[in-house]
């Protein structure tokens, strides 16, 4: 029992390490200013740039969401070889994921680069480590709500290891490949920082195992009270 402990542990900090290693380099306001300038972001507004690589996979990200929802009442492709409860919560997983989210930036103080008075906006720059700090600009842009779009999914791995394993690790590495794309996209049009990106991934992470580790908790007692029923 401890050893599983300590290994879910591990899965959720030794992700910590790499991620705080970034915050504490100072890096994020640099790595903006590389695609920033007195001007602004050149590509903030770029129409093909934005429906590209901003608008298409949204609306692509809440598709397959609606398409794993539906799958989990009414099953299709790989969703017909796993039990309904487990497709029920790679839905759950990866709607709670993204959700999150957003719920965390509705919260924040921190405001995007592009609203920094350096790149033409009015807020100074403040690290999103000091809370109740604000920046004077309108917040709103911590952790990167459009990278989880695509790191949502890491969520739903959890469940896939253990019910499509010949899936689980394509499903991980296209959930990341996608959530980094969409998560670096940002950073060129200075809606974020690398460290809204990584934390966003993280967190995506993080939910999807607990989400497991309740739901696994939840099996365990209940086939050991459905034993003491029938030892009854």
């Amino acid at each position: 029992m401890f050893d599983v402990l300590w290994r879910r542990l591990a899965l959720v900090l030794l992700p910590l390490v790499p991620l705080l290693l970034w915050d504490a380099s100072g890096l994020d306001l640099p790595l903006a200013r590389l695609f920033g300038s007195a001007q602004g972001f050149a590509w903030r507004s770029h129409p093909s740039y934005v429906l590209l690589l901003h608008e298409v996979p949204r609306a692509l990200s809440m598709a397959a969401l609606l398409a794993l929802a539906w799958g989990a009442w009414r099953p299709w492709g790989f969703l017909r070889t796993m039990g309904a409860a487990d497709r029920r919560q790679l839905a759950f997983s990866v709607a709670l994921a993204m959700l999150s989210i957003t719920a965390l930036k509705r919260l924040a103080t921190t405001s995007c680069p592009w609203d920094l008075a350096e790149f033409g906006g009015v807020a100074h720059y403040v690290s999103h480590w000091i809370w109740g700090v604000r920046d004077g600009g309108p917040g709103h842009c911590f952790p990167a709500g459009h990278a989880s779009a695509g790191f949502g999914y890491v969520a739903g791995w959890f469940v896939l290891r253990r019910a499509v394993p010949r899936l689980a690790t394509g499903w991980l590495l296209a959930s990341l490949v996608l959530g980094c794309a969409l998560g670096l996209s940002q950073q060129v049009r200075g809606a974020h920082y690398m460290s809204h990106t990584l934390w966003t991934a993280w967190f995506c992470w993080a939910l999807g195992l607990l989400v497991d580790e309740a739901v696994q908790r939840w099996r365990s007692r209940t086939r050991a009270r459905d034993t003491n029923l029938n030892e009854t």
